[in-house]
């Protein structure tokens, strides 16, 4: 099914002409659980990866910052359950509750597989398979119409208690013999493991971060913003930061929202340079139960993180790359 992002409220660039010179475009993924193969873009789907190339591992061992360590078979399960009892609750109208066989097969509350199995490489996990041919804002080396994003499935500490992220571009037409089955890592945070997802990509507009604006320009905004408070102004829906300048959840391009932290430098660990925003990898699709941003579509009692990724107490995890070299490594920033 199609998703359409709402008509923002306002148009921001009819108030201020001068941020067009502050925006982009970014494609939303609208990821939505399904089947992928290998042929589709997908998160959290099977990889198009050619058989005789070695699947990446992290052998980080003890670095990893360890709390409750799971299977991937039991976080599944675990998933399964919970859907059950909810598809249960909605279908008869009654209380959500799971039952005593359920209660039985779920792990206790404080449960960890052996901490020690963090010690072995661990197969990273496939996050995103993207085509150029679905995604209007692709970004990748020339002749390469396929990004893959993997990451290892455990906090590392040097990546801002984040999952490590690696990047593969690749000619899809080039993967003749491709891998039937990719490795599973022994244990992962549930939290990483993304439920394999179908995407629905639609482009839309963005404008940059607040706090990245000329200084002059942003105060301008914030004071348009009070007066509609105020009342001065009848229009609803003015706020820049949540309504009308960063789109929410899994996104190609376009800008990151740092308001957890206030911006800081991303710049290259080769040379020095500026990154960019590749990819976001979002805790949720929309904010609240009526956020702008939720899609037309989207049935009432749908959830806003399909793909069942949390990062930290709700963030996103956004993916920069290097403008000078697809070769030098990606950098990340929880916000």
């Amino acid at each position: 099914m199609t998703r359409t992002t709402p008509p923002r409220p306002v148009d921001i660039a009819e108030h201020f002409p001068e941020l067009r010179r502050y925006s982009a475009t970014a494609t939303r993924l609208h990821p939505r659980p399904g089947g992928p193969s290998t042929a589709d873009s997908s998160i959290g789907g099977p990889l198009l990866w050619p058989s005789d190339e070695p699947w990446p591992v992290c052998d980080d061992g003890d670095d990893h910052y360890i709390f409750q360590l799971q299977t991937p078979a039991t976080v599944r399960r675990t998933r399964e359950i919970y859907a059950a009892a909810q598809a249960r609750a909605d279908a008869s109208g009654t209380r959500y509750e799971l039952t005593d066989e359920e209660l039985a097969e779920l792990p206790d509350i404080d449960f960890s597989e052996p901490h020690d199995l963090v010690k072995q490489p661990i197969p990273l996990i496939p996050v995103a398979q993207l085509y150029r041919r679905d995604v209007p804002d692709f970004a990748g080396p020339q002749g390469t119409d396929l990004l893959q994003v993997l990451w290892c499935p455990l906090d590392h500490p040097k990546e801002g208690h984040n999952p490590r992220v690696r990047l593969y571009w690749r000619r899809a037409a080039d993967v003749t013999r491709p891998l039937e089955t990719a490795p599973e890592p022994p244990v992962v945070s549930d939290a990483y493991l993304p439920e394999p997802c179908v995407v629905h990509p639609e482009r839309v507009r963005e404008y940059q971060y607040g706090g990245l604006l000329p200084e002059q320009l942003d105060a301008r905004i914030v004071a348009w913003e009070k007066a509609g408070e105020a009342g001065d102004e009848d229009e609803t829906g003015r706020s820049y930061h949540y309504d009308l300048s960063l789109a929410p959840g899994w996104k190609v391009g376009g800008y990151a929202n740092w308001s957890l932290t206030d911006p800081y430098p991303m710049d290259c660990t080769e040379c020095g340079t500026a990154m960019t925003l590749l990819f976001t990898a979002d805790s949720s699709e929309w904010h609240g139960t009526g956020g702008s941003w939720r899609p037309v579509e989207e049935p009432a009692q749908a959830l806003s993180g399909p793909t069942e990724v949390v990062i930290g107490r709700g963030y996103a995890l956004y993916v920069f790359r290097c403008p000078v070299s697809f070769e030098h490594p990606p950098s990340t920033a929880m916000q």
